[in-house]
């Protein structure tokens, strides 16, 4: 059976923009996964208080025939094959891909939450999730991409925030859809 997911990407280290679209890649690669939709790419200011380069940001819609652990050990797979080391929470990384959602279920295990706990704070994820599922209800907050964006927009506290769309995201975003 066939579920739709949604998994953002992040990078800073690096060339992430072919970073970003090879991950895109690996993930269309794998036989339990059809990719759906690609965002455009987004520049945005890094939260957690660590100093580090601004990342780029995009979000993906999938369907996928794994379970959600089975959708994280592939994605953690991914982020290795790319160089992700975790060495200091919310600091630069070459990738980080993170699953938002999956279809409407909620997933509460100590590896594991979904939807991630923190998608209404973070335009980086929200921006590209109002572009590719702008009336995607939160299966918990009961609000939509698109009003959970234009919240997070209203609440910005730091005039350094920003959050720019680039004119364009992977060559593969053509014709997905």
């Amino acid at each position: 059976m066939w579920h739709r997911a949604f998994v953002g990407l992040g990078s800073n280290i690096g060339d992430s923009r072919n970073i970003l679209q090879g991950a895109i890649e690996h993930l269309a690669a794998h036989s339990g996964v059809r990719l759906v939709s690609v965002s455009s790419l987004y520049l945005t200011t890094p939260v957690g208080g660590v100093i580090q380069d601004d990342f780029l940001n995009q979000a993906v819609a999938i369907d996928t025939t794994l379970n959600p652990e089975e959708l994280l050990i592939l994605v953690q797979s991914i982020e290795a094959d790319f160089g992700r080391e975790r060495l200091v929470r919310w600091g630069p990384r070459t990738l980080d891909l993170d699953i938002l959602f999956y279809g409407d279920q909620t997933v509460d295990l100590p590896h594991l939450t979904i939807p991630h706990r923190e998608i209404p704070d973070r335009g980086f994820v929200l921006a590209p999730m109002k572009e590719i599922a702008p009336n995607l209800e939160h299966p918990v907050l009961g609000h939509s991409m698109a009003t959970l964006y234009g919240a997070w927009v209203s609440s910005v506290k730091r005039p350094q925030d920003h959050i720019s769309r680039l004119s364009s995201s992977c060559p593969m975003q053509a014709g997905v859809g």
